[in-house]
């Protein structure tokens, strides 16, 4: 019996050691290892952490104007068990935000501690939300991107996220520049998750300013006469670019159709890209002042070279036709391309011939990005020499057969307008108030072979040219005219065309280079019917705006 007793006690006392064992093992375990795990759920379930922005940098154009801004504003959250009657407090809360009721109840109805009813609020609507003195809904600071003049440049300064960071445009290249650091705000609850305090982690931080070469009044006289193409050809797409010759500033580079960057949900994905820098497209004839300018430096012609043209010309399997049925005619280089003679621009770059015609596609910068500094340029699209057909000689010298981006075509014509320097565009002309130093930019051709181009553009918009009922009185003009047939998986297309303008006001001391491009126009279809008008408008109102004195 005594035997049996000790042996149930032994037994029992093992059990208990065991026991004792797994609670000092259980223990350890809960303390030691997953200590700091558990305090961190805990302390998660006792707060929460609210960002705070800081107040993102302005946006400013080259007086100082502010295009894009921040100002503070809120954010309201719900803390949804708190919540007496939702359908009732959302139906207040949604009164004074001037929202959606449902949507205000999906949010006040989300499970969990914690959640947003709305983000970027005005402090006008926040403090309607506020006078409620609603339990379980609450607000912190934020900010708000606003445009004091309105869209204008939209598609150039581009959209930003509700959290703070750049999507598009400016917004994205310069995000560094321009977001803020964010602050920090601890939601405390007790332990039933009952909200105790607000407390301050740590300040948000402002971030700096960017200021653009872009003239806001030029600006909005670009985009004026972009609309009424847009009214009156309704295009895929257009492009309006001002360029000062002298410094190689973008005065204005506008777009069609125009976006709500406070309305992005509505937007067509499309519509946001900025047309001057990130569309391509077939020059056509606008590219002949390059043919010439080319042929012009290399010596293979002169300014009084006249060629006997018959009206089409055979290149291997293809044959080049005028725009116009004409007969059998005598030009000089002047008359190609004031009546824009796609034979004659042919002839010249056969006499060029391919190789060197395509080194001086290269100096002039196409098939490789400006530099601009801006993100998201495209380079265009243009075959080096060796991958060149028996045809593309037939091609190029009349803007078929590569492709680029309206920001090329001013850069290129900017040689032409300053005497030979090919110079990046600027847009920026101040980070955080410092100074960007302007391009320097290299010579590519001579400056007396830029004047000898110039003048003959004077041709296109005199009696005679392609553009000759454009004229800004005062003003001596040059330019060329673009229509250029759509390619397509079937060849060029017999009823699409991008309709172009590129010019340079005054010819003969030129202040600015602007260029005009009219993506499949409806009905009128030529760079002399859809652009070039554009380009009247808008070098007219330019000129005496910058004090540019007259010439004539």
């Amino acid at each position: 019996m005594r035997i049996r007793l000790e042996r149930r006690t032994g037994i029992l006392f093992a059990v208990s050691l065991l026991l004792l064992l797994g609670l000092f093992a259980r223990a350890f375990l809960l303390q030691v290892v997953q200590g700091s795990s558990l305090a961190s759920q805990a302390r998660g379930q006792q707060q929460d952490i609210i960002e705070v922005p800081g107040l993102r940098g302005s946006i400013l154009d080259r007086n100082g104007q502010p295009l894009a801004g921040s100002e503070p504003g809120a954010t309201i959250y719900a803390t949804p068990y708190q919540i007496k009657n939702p359908p009732q407090e959302a139906r207040r809360v949604a009164k004074a935000l001037e929202s959606d009721p449902g949507d205000v109840l999906d949010a006040i109805t989300q499970p969990g501690g914690f959640s947003y009813v709305q983000r970027k609020v005005d402090l006008k609507k926040a403090g309607a939300v506020e006078k409620l003195g609603l339990e379980g809904i609450g607000q912190v600071p934020d900010t708000l991107r606003v445009r004091p003049q309105g869209d204008i440049a939209s598609q150039v300064i581009g959209a930003v996220s509700d959290e703070g960071e750049g999507l598009t445009g400016i917004e994205a290249g310069k995000n560094g520049v321009l977001k803020g650091v964010n602050g920090e705000r601890r939601l405390v609850k007790d332990a039933l998750g009952d909200p105790i305090r607000l407390d301050n982690v740590r300040d948000a931080e402002d971030g700096k300013s960017v200021q653009l070469t872009l003239d806001a009044t030029i600006q909005a006289e670009a985009e004026k006469i972009l609309a009424e193409i847009g009214a009156n050809s309704n295009p895929v797409n257009a492009s309006a670019i001002v360029m000062d010759a002298r410094t190689s500033d973008v005065l204005a580079m506008a777009n069609w159709p125009p976006v709500n960057l406070d309305d992005l949900g509505e937007a067509d994905p499309k519509d946001l890209l900025n047309v001057g820098t990130s569309y391509t497209y077939e020059p056509g004839s606008t590219f002949k002042a390059i043919t010439v300018a080319s042929a012009l430096e290399a010596g293979t012609v002169t300014p009084t070279s006249t060629f006997t043209l018959a009206p089409s010309i055979q290149i291997y399997d293809r044959v080049i036709e005028e725009g116009h049925a004409r007969g059998t005619v005598t030009l000089d280089v002047g008359d190609i391309l004031a009546q824009s003679s796609n034979v004659g621009a042919v002839t010249i770059g056969l006499e060029m011939g391919g190789r060197k015609f395509s080194q001086w596609i290269d100096n002039f910068g196409f098939g490789q990005p400006t530099g601009i500094d801006y993100p998201g340029e495209e380079q265009g699209i243009v075959l080096p020499y060796s991958d060149w057909s028996g045809s593309t000689i037939g091609n190029v010298p009349i803007g078929q057969g590569l492709a680029v981006t309206p920001i090329q075509m001013v850069q290129a014509y900017g040689a032409l307008a300053n005497g030979g320097i090919l110079r990046t565009p600027r847009l920026i002309e101040k980070v955080d108030e410092q100074p960007v130093p302007e391009p320097k930019g290299r010579r590519i051709i001579k400056p007396e072979v830029a004047d000898e181009v110039r003048d003959m553009l004077k041709g296109v918009l005199a009696p005679g040219g392609t553009a000759s009922e454009v004229s800004v009185p005062g003003y001596s003009l040059a330019g060329k005219t673009g229509t250029a047939q759509v390619a397509t998986k079937n060849g060029y297309s017999d009823t699409r065309y991008v309709a172009s303008f590129v010019g340079i006001a005054p010819a003969d001391d030129p202040a600015i280079v602007v260029s005009i491009m009219v993506n499949e126009p409806e009905g009128a279809h030529t760079g002399g019917e859809v652009a070039a008008p554009g380009f009247g408008e808008l070098a007219a109102f330019t000129l005496p705006y910058l004090g540019v004195p007259t010439d004539q």
